[in-house]
């Protein structure tokens, strides 16, 4: 059988819970179109959430690679298009660094598009009635720093791995803890993760959908 290895990430910025890692682990060890899922919980920090999520890849094996992490502030599920080469990082990470203009591999491209099939995925979530869209951007924080090191480590070890990267909202406990925010409920997140999971497994080629950005 083969395996979906999904992570999510360990609270921060004073936060008690990550909602990443709330939809991961529900869904882990779930069969979805025929493969295993394993959760794994990376670090919020720049230096060693890169290699805990090699060390994850090597562990499982995957077919396919699920990167999840919290967006504050956005309403939906944020299908990722692109990861940048570059860490500036607004708040210290939970390590008290705090990395600023530096790249993720020095001397790697300065940029790596996502593999999953990522408009499918934004139209197989509408369609089950939970709000997606694609985002052109995974910010410079750790997020973008997994992102960018997943698609590397496969463009450089393992270029028949596919994978990308998912922001979800607040959960509604996080969001009563910061008025004005939007948020999705746990069985909703967990539910968009078993929908992406299985249409990026059935489908390597994307759909043409309208979801781009002006600004």
């Amino acid at each position: 059988m083969s395996t979906i290895l999904l992570t999510g990430f360990e609270p921060f910025g004073g936060d008690t819970l990550n909602p990443s890692w709330e939809a991961a682990r529900c869904v882990d060890g779930e069969t979805l179109a025929g493969a295993r899922v394993v959760a794994h919980r990376l670090p919020c920090v720049v230096e060693s959430a890169p290699r805990a999520l090699a060390e994850a890849i090597e562990a499982t094996d995957p077919a396919l690679v699920l990167c999840l992490g919290l967006a504050s502030g956005r309403p939906d599920v944020s299908v990722e298009r692109v990861a940048i080469n570059v860490v500036d990082a607004r708040i210290p990470d939970n390590a008290g660094h705090q990395p600023i203009d530096e790249p993720v591999v020095e001397g790697g491209p300065a940029a790596y598009f996502s593999t999953l099939p990522i408009k499918a995925l934004v139209r197989d979530l509408r369609e089950a009635g939970i709000p997606a869209s694609v985002s052109q951007t995974a910010g410079t924080y750790v997020c973008n720093t997994v992102f960018y090191a997943l698609m590397h480590f496969a463009a450089t070890q393992r270029p028949s791995l596919r994978g990308g990267f998912i922001h979800v909202p607040c959960l509604p406990e996080l969001a009563a803890r910061h008025p004005g925010l939007p948020s999705l409920s746990l069985d909703t997140l967990a539910q968009a993760i078993r929908i992406m999971a299985v249409t990026a497994l059935e489908r390597r080629e994307d759909i043409r959908l309208g979801a781009g950005a002006v600004h």
